[in-house]
């Protein structure tokens, strides 16, 4: 629905010009309190709300930031969105929320959108086909901030607020291996990923310096149906897996699927250990034990950087959300 409280239309119902009108709602100095106080009385009668879009369009400044992430129906991104958007409604900001549907072309397609809509900063966690970030770079060079949040690329001169993908593949591995694990399913996510990436280089490291005779199969399944599936393979064999690693809640919530299946008793058949967001774990009897990579703190740090950003800090940081185990009963 239109506005039909204008400064124009209150202007014209006080015999001021609109100046004056637009100068009281601001409390400028020069005009009297008596005026201002006419004009806000009736502003908020006739509940006037200044034209944000036509801000945008005088100061090329928007309270819009934009988010941009491979899907929504992820409960990390959930729990992402929910801890930016509290933090923006504190400082004056609305979001515009963007999928990629890891599809590089549709990010590209978001971008002009987000671009359009005059954002003032961008929070991106890529998608598993994007090698170019040279879109995003641009848009640095018109001075809109972007953290890359989560998914990150290889580029060093860039904002990335990270979960601890190293620390938390170790604490796993740590796990297992004091628990006396010897023959384990692995099960990664996309393998081009710098977030998959790290999580297995440190999960094979510590087995190796830690553990070195114990059997460890990597896998790398995208989504909870494929995980179902490598996990349900292995289950088949004469050598069932003594615990099963998942490095997210899809590749959990396939994986589980596959253990009840075949009804593994957890944990005196298999164990299981996860990296998870906290909420995942928790539907499945017993509660499965788990690395915490906190969508919600990411959110909070992330809009920190933002901030930082916006008041201008030109610097590039990284910044690593810290993990901790939280013990189930599936170990």
């Amino acid at each position: 629905m239109q506005q039909t409280s204008t400064l124009k239309h209150l202007a014209q119902i006080l015999n001021m010009s609109i100046s004056t009108v637009s100068r009281a709602l601001k409390n400028h100095p020069d005009i009297a309190e008596k005026t201002k106080q006419k004009v806000r009385e009736l502003a908020a009668s006739l509940e006037y709300e200044p034209n944000a879009y036509a801000i945008q369009l005088r100061t090329n400044v928007s309270n819009v930031l934009g988010i941009m992430i491979p899907t929504i129906t992820n409960f990390f991104y959930d729990t992402f969105i929910a801890s930016v958007e509290e933090e923006a409604r504190k400082a004056g900001y609305s979001l515009l929320i963007m999928q990629s549907g890891e599809s590089s072309e549709l990010e590209h397609n978001n971008l002009k959108l987000l671009k359009k809509n005059r954002i003032s900063g961008l929070f991106v966690s890529v998608t598993k086909e994007n090698n170019d970030i040279s879109a995003f770079e641009k848009l640095q060079e018109q001075n809109i901030p972007v953290i890359y949040v989560d998914r990150v690329p290889h580029h060093e001169n860039c904002n990335k607020i990270c979960l601890a993908d190293t620390e938390s593949a170790t604490l796993a591995a740590q796990t297992l291996i004091q628990h006396n694990k010897k023959n384990i399913l692995a099960l990664f996510g996309y393998p081009n990923l710098t977030i998959t990436e790290k999580r297995l280089d440190a999960f094979m490291y510590t087995f190796k310096t830690m553990a070195p005779t114990a059997m460890v199969y990597c896998r790398f399944p995208d989504q909870t149906k494929a995980a179902k599936k490598e996990t349900l393979h292995f289950l088949n064999t004469q050598n069932i897996p003594d615990a099963i690693f998942c490095m997210g809640d899809q590749i959990l919530m396939g994986a589980m699927q596959a253990l009840y299946e075949k009804q593994i008793k957890i944990p005196e058949q298999t164990a299981v250990i996860s990296i998870s967001n906290g909420f995942i774990p928790t539907l499945f009897q017993p509660n499965i034990t788990y690395i915490e990579t906190s969508g919600k703190k990411l959110g909070k740090y992330a809009f920190k950087r933002m901030m930082e950003c916006l008041q201008g800090d030109k610097k590039h940081k990284e910044i690593i959300v810290p993990s901790i185990l939280v013990s189930g009963q599936s170990l």
